[in-house]
């Protein structure tokens, strides 16, 4: 059982996990132990996830979100294959408890009156200043 959260658990039968070969550091030892893990959850039909909070997880632009609504984390970080185990799962937690917050509904508004004159007469005075970068008739012509 995964732990997201006091009200949210994730079952471990809704998670896949599939042990590779890290690239990277290691000596010889990379080339014989599959310590990368790369751990599979079916956001999409996951019934452990709320309605609200599936929506927003398929609604990230993420890349380790598979077309089918799969979300892909691959974790080789450490040589040792429980610290990765451990590694992905903490990733996970961390996506999930970050969509679960709701964000706040822009509320749209205007600009005052006062700010709209305070702009335009900022527009004018940096106009007189760049105006007066032009040539000048330096003879007296």
């Amino acid at each position: 059982m995964l732990e997201i959260d006091a009200q949210l658990q994730i079952d471990e039968e809704e998670l896949s996990e599939r042990f590779v070969r890290a690239s990277g550091p290691g000596g010889q030892n990379v080339n014989k132990v599959a310590s990368a893990v790369e751990l599979r959850f079916d956001v999409a039909s996951s019934p452990s996830l709320p309605e609200a909070l599936r929506a927003r997880l398929l609604a990230r632009r993420d890349r380790r979100l598979t077309t089918e609504g799969v979300l892909v984390i691959q974790a080789n970080r450490f040589r040792d294959q429980a610290k990765n185990r451990e590694d992905a799962r903490a990733r996970l937690a961390e996506l999930i408890r970050a969509a679960q917050h709701v964000p706040k509904k822009r509320v749209a508004t205007k600009p005052t009156r006062a700010s709209k004159e305070r702009r335009i007469s900022e527009k004018k005075s940096r106009a007189g200043i760049k105006s007066g970068r032009g040539k000048q008739n330096w003879s007296g012509d």
